[in-house]
């Protein structure tokens, strides 16, 4: 199949970039929504649709480097009315899978608002026993964190971590994120994370579906990563929606071979 300059349907029957039939979306963040802190053009008009058509819109994002108020925040910041209830993180995942392991003891790598969510619902994030290393997008890293967390590691204490995305789109290019991090550690300790939450993960948004009393199909998840964004959408039955206003192209489309129902410059196209 060549790939032209339009949106593209794959897979997913007569689906295309006018949604038909969708009531909720789940958007990614960086890439989709915003690079940095520039709004994608297009973006706040694309919204401003689906209030109009009454499609109930979920922000997600794998970056644990911000707690829930921070994109609230920012959003609000940019134009885009927001509430805590319309933010889906990483780290919400990443919370329920320490409490479904009753963990409470961890050395966490991870920035302050991660960390603050994290002992907001009674888990340490400095202990000197850990029952887990925790490994998040931490724009605060330090020399400490990460030698810390090494000689754990080195005495048998597990990883785990927020998401497995390798780079964090930027106007400037790709900087590192929670991948590249992994990537150090496995070096450092030879160990492997047991678990990563976050996207691709489809537990991420199915609760939110479940909850909505909707079926996948007629949500569609937005976003512009291959591996995490469009990966979700495929293992949760949604309606995958790929831009190329972040990090995915083309050709890592056609040579990734996944079957992804719409392909659009960014969500200005979408909804039209």
């Amino acid at each position: 199949m060549v790939l032209g300059e339009d949106s593209l349907v794959l897979s997913g029957g007569n689906m295309d970039k006018r949604l038909s039939g969708i009531k909720a979306v789940f958007l990614d963040l960086d890439g989709t929504i915003y690079l940095g802190g520039n709004l994608i053009p297009g973006a706040l008009e694309f919204l401003s649709r689906c209030q109009e058509r009454g499609i109930r819109r979920y922000f997600l994002s794998n970056n644990s480097s911000r707690s829930v108020d921070q994109y609230v925040a920012k959003l609000n910041a940019m134009g885009i009315p927001c509430s805590p209830e319309d933010v889906l993180l990483s780290t919400h995942d990443l919370l329920s899978w320490l409490k479904e392991n009753n963990v409470t003891r961890t050395w966490t790598i991870g920035t302050t608002g991660m960390c603050q969510m994290m002992e907001d619902v009674g888990i340490s994030t400095r202990d000197e026993s850990p029952q887990f290393v925790v490994l998040g997008y931490d724009t605060e890293i330090d020399y400490n964190k990460i030698s810390t967390a090494s000689i754990h590691m080195h005495k048998g204490v597990p990883l785990v971590a927020s998401h497995p995305d390798m780079v964090c789109p930027s106007p400037d290019g790709g900087l590192p994120d929670v991948g590249a991090y992994l990537a150090m550690l496995k070096v450092t300790t030879g160990h492997d994370p047991v678990h990563i939450t976050g996207k691709p993960n489809p537990g991420m948004i199915m609760h939110k579906i479940d909850d909505l009393g909707l079926l996948p199909s007629e949500c569609a998840m937005v976003g512009d990563r291959l591996y995490t964004d469009m990966e979700m959408a495929i293992q949760a039955d949604c309606v995958s929606v790929l831009v190329l206003s972040g990090e995915a192209t083309r050709s890592d489309l056609s040579e990734s071979g996944k079957a992804v129902a719409v392909v659009v410059e960014s969500v200005d196209e979408l909804l039209r």
